[in-house]
């Protein structure tokens, strides 16, 4: 059986808008376990205006060892990383590799909640360039923002990769849009986007039923294959 893995979650808890406790982090670990999910990535926000790069590692690193014996305890192998909101200068930014999901090169990059323009565009360049592979995170979000599809274009047409979050596939008003994304190739991996046990709950199994139904064994079975590749796993 292939190994399952949850790209984008606000499990640690105590960090950001996810998670409010270990208790409430143990029980969002057992109902992914419960959906088959061997591995998250625990990628909390980081806001550059509002927190400095190393008392985020800091905290991150407090809060991981807080549910660490649970996950292993649930057979759940947790990655840190980050939910880095785009800044300007972000491609330059010093220590920004700290922010990569651990073991790879994968940042998980929330990109800004507007048209974006050429100088966005070089961020991701430099980024790049540096060995920072971008993975847009939950790009459903942002693509009906995008009136000059020249920028689409363009960000596509560099190696980066991009996810969906496991709830577009299952509410109706999204679900065509997340599906075409896969569909076309401008969508890439899965993640659940967790913050709790009630509005906004481990979800993936679900997504992933709904990409099996409407896309096939095939297109999920691909998405498996990538997540495992870029992970090492």
């Amino acid at each position: 059986m292939s190994t399952i893995i949850d790209f984008h979650s606000h499990i640690l808890p105590g960090m950001d808008d996810g998670s409010e406790t270990a208790e409430m982090s143990e029980q969002m670990l057992k109902l992914s376990k419960e959906q088959g999910i061997d591995v998250i990535a625990a990628t909390p926000h980081f806001y550059a205006e509002q927190m400095t790069l190393d008392m985020f590692l800091k905290r991150r690193e407090t809060a991981f060892l807080t549910i660490q014996d649970a996950a292993a305890c649930r057979g759940i192998s947790l990655l840190l990383g980050a939910e880095a909101a785009f800044f300007p200068g972000i491609g330059n930014a010093g220590g920004i590799q700290q922010l990569t999901i651990r073991g790879t090169s994968i940042l998980l990059l929330e990109m800004p909640s507007r048209e974006w323009n050429s100088r966005d565009i070089e961020e991701v360049e430099q980024l790049l360039a540096r060995g920072i592979t971008p993975l847009l995170a939950h790009i459903e979000r942002f693509i009906p923002y995008q009136k000059d599809r020249r920028m689409i274009r363009r960000l596509y047409s560099l190696p980066i990769l991009a996810q969906v979050n496991g709830g577009a596939l299952l509410n109706w008003r999204t679900r065509r849009l997340a599906l075409r994304l896969f569909s076309q190739g401008m969508a890439h991996l899965l993640g659940s986007d967790c913050h709790n046990l009630t509005t906004r709950p481990p979800n993936l199994a679900e997504g992933r039923n709904m990409i099996e139904k409407k896309l096939g064994r095939r297109c999920l079975s691909q998405i498996d294959r990538l997540g495992r590749e870029i992970s090492g796993l």
